[in-house]
């Protein structure tokens, strides 16, 4: 049980102004696992009066003292790892081996990054006669999902901190101890005060106190394009910078001349990484209409071969979503599914009969979608596939672009060529060409209503960095 009863504040960890608080699940028993306070918007008032207080010293630190604090939290990442990895299995779902690596791991290596940043990064240019400096925006707000609670956290307070920026940071209030547990290892590095706050709560008390708050220059988001398109009106009203990583309904575009089975059994696993609460993954899979049938076979024994349980279990492959209320919404898609006539070719939305407790729903794949079907437009955030047939290669790719998101893609062919050239026609902010790795030290970030700004490597921190020529 990890129990806060204060959030952290110039420097201090500091009763909470609102009332009540949050319990964080164990998302695969339903046991109560932690408590949070419930910030609101004085909490917000004073953290951000502290971030401003503390942006004059922070912005005026030499960048190679600024890295030596990113070293040292990241030093302190790697001493609590396991704990950290152990603490997000337990609120969002993933299994143990892969938080491990990713819930952890992740995190741990953007902060490196962002030392590395920080004193390697050309910060002024000469252009002519004019001086081209960048310098850090100002105070930060950022606000984090709960899909990977402390991965998405390193990608914004991490750079921001590497520019000379100072944060007021709201994590989701559903898997919020990550981040607690990061306030810590801050606290402990000795950070100056007020460049580091941390105000746990709800969206429409803290994140919208945040949004709108005068002292805010910038709102750094993650979530879904709803919330992010709030976030984007209210800051409106003050004119703030905004940075958006929002939904995504991402095609898998696998060609006439890819290994079949080799694609589809990737493709499979991509759609299921974290109990499909990935906005990137790879939800829509297009194959040709003449292999249709032989695809949809090969993704059932994959899925099926998916072993459900407990995210502390060593044999689970396949996790429980974050919460009731994610489990309800992902079943009613399943529904919907079917009731608008696509095939159900394995999973459904009843509860897994190994799993009577816990927030589970079954692998499911659907066959034979059609691209205007509320399954193959709506993130589902679960793990659900849809199939979809297509006839031609422009046919594939104009099914792949037909979405209101933008944010990831794949190809798969046998000519390393033509996957390219398909690649570079998908209107998307990040492409997998035969399987290839996500690379957290590549520009991560969406087109259309997938959001605005990248995330990571040198394109991360220039988000966090105003321009400014001086000319002589």
């Amino acid at each position: 049980m990890k129990s806060y009863d204060k959030i952290y504040i110039g420097g201090e960890w500091t009763p909470a102004s609102g009332k009540g608080s949050f319990d964080v699940l164990d998302a695969s028993t339903e046991e109560v696992i932690g408590r949070i306070p419930r910030g609101d918007a004085s909490d917000v008032d004073r953290a951000a009066r502290a971030a401003r207080a503390a942006f004059d010293g922070w912005s005026r630190t030499p960048a190679a003292e600024r890295s030596e604090y990113l070293q040292k939290i990241t030093a302190g990442l790697q001493t609590r790892a396991q704990e950290i990895a152990q603490t997000v299995a337990r609120e969002v779902g993933m299994p143990l081996p892969l938080s491990t690596m990713i819930q952890a791991g992740l995190p741990t290596a953007t902060f490196g990054s962002a030392a590395q940043l920080a004193t390697s990064y050309p910060f002024e240019e000469q252009a002519g006669n004019s001086l081209v400096v960048r310098e850090p925006i100002g105070v930060v707000g950022c606000i984090t999902p709960w899909n990977y609670p402390l991965h998405q956290v390193a990608a914004k307070v991490g750079m921001a901190l590497a520019a000379g920026c100072t944060v007021v940071l709201k994590p989701s209030e559903v898997a919020p101890l990550s981040a607690f547990i990061l306030a810590e290892i801050i606290e402990s590095v000795r950070l100056p005060r007020g460049v580091f706050n941390l105000v746990s709560g709800d969206g429409p008390t803290v994140g919208e106190a945040l949004v709108a708050h005068p002292e805010i220059d910038m709102v750094s988001f993650t979530g879904s394009t709803a919330a992010g398109k709030r976030v984007s009106e209210v800051a409106a009203k003050s004119v703030k910078r905004v940075a958006l990583e929002l939904g995504g309904k991402s095609a898998n575009v696998i060609l006439d001349d890819a290994d079949l089975t080799k694609a589809v059994r990737s493709g499979v696993q991509n759609c299921y990484l974290n109990s499909g609460q990935t906005c990137s993954a790879l939800t829509r899979m297009l194959v040709p209409r003449s292999k249709h049938d032989e695809a949809v076979a090969i993704a059932k024994k994959v899925a099926e071969s998916f072993t459900v349980g407990n995210a502390l279990d060593p044999k689970t492959r396949l996790g429980p979503l974050v919460s009731k209320v994610q489990q309800e919404r992902v079943r009613g898609f399943i529904k919907k599914g079917i009731e608008e006539g696509a095939t159900l070719v394995t999973g459904g939305p009843e509860q897994p009969e190994s799993q009577p407790k816990g927030f589970f729903v079954k692998p499911t794949i659907f066959a034979n979608v059609q691209n205007g079907m509320s399954i193959a437009q709506q993130e589902i955030f679960g793990p659900v596939l849809c199939i979809i047939p297509y006839d031609t290669e422009e046919d594939a790719i104009r099914i792949a672009n037909d979405t209101i998101y933008g944010l990831a893609g794949g190809v798969w062919s046998g000519d390393a060529e033509r996957a390219q050239r398909v690649a570079r026609r998908l209107r998307a902010g990040q492409i997998e060409v035969n399987g290839g790795n996500f690379n957290p030290f590549a520009p991560f970030g969406g087109y259309k209503q997938s959001g605005n700004g990248r995330e990571y490597g040198k394109w991360g921190l220039e988000e966090f960095l105003e321009i400014k020529s001086i000319q002589t």
